[in-house]
């Protein structure tokens, strides 16, 4: 990926029109993504996931490159997805933050310019004062990911989240408004 490409790269709303090649992608990716997380990988999970994320608290962004798809895709392919959940206002103005990157993107730096573009809409636009980012230790690709962003751990918490079935340990990890 060279840098001009990474400076394309654009952040949008997920829409049901995106669902066929979201899915295929959530497929082609899950090797990537065990066991760490799932994307949604079939049209009755994607159309979940789009609800889910129509709630007030809770936003999603595709993380886009314009102009790399073929077969008239709109001239964009979808590199990656970003979730801001649980967004909270008034004293605590903080949310939770989820992500993935598709196979055949990763460890090209598109995920960290969609992550840095998620932090400034977050603390500019939204005025949050917290994003706390929940990594289950031995994901060091994704440690490294927010590590960058200037995320800092602040702890562990034992059996925190369900994934795929079990409850797993996890880093916490979060960033906090300059």
């Amino acid at each position: 990926m060279t840098k001009a490409a990474l400076m394309r790269t654009v952040l949008r709303v997920p829409v049901a029109t995106d669902q066929a090649a979201f899915t295929a992608l959530a497929l082609r990716s899950r090797a990537l993504h065990a066991p760490w997380t799932s994307a949604p990988s079939t049209p009755e999970a994607f159309a979940a996931y789009l609800a889910q994320m129509e709630a007030p608290a809770n936003q999603s962004f595709l993380i886009c490159l314009p102009g790399l798809a073929a077969g008239g895709n709109d001239g964009e392919q979808i590199a990656g997805a970003i979730h801001l959940s649980q967004i909270v206002m008034g004293n605590f103005r903080s949310a939770y933050l989820g992500y993935y990157v598709f196979a055949g993107y990763e460890r090209q730096g598109v995920m960290r310019s969609g992550l840095q573009q998620v932090v400034r809409h977050a603390f500019r636009h939204l005025k949050l004062h917290r994003l706390e980012a929940n990594i289950q230790p031995g994901n060091t690709a994704s440690v490294a990911l927010v590590r960058a962003c200037g995320f800092t751990q602040e702890g562990f918490s034992p059996r925190y989240l369900k994934i795929n079935g079990r409850w797993c340990d996890h880093e916490r990890w979060a960033i906090v408004a300059g």
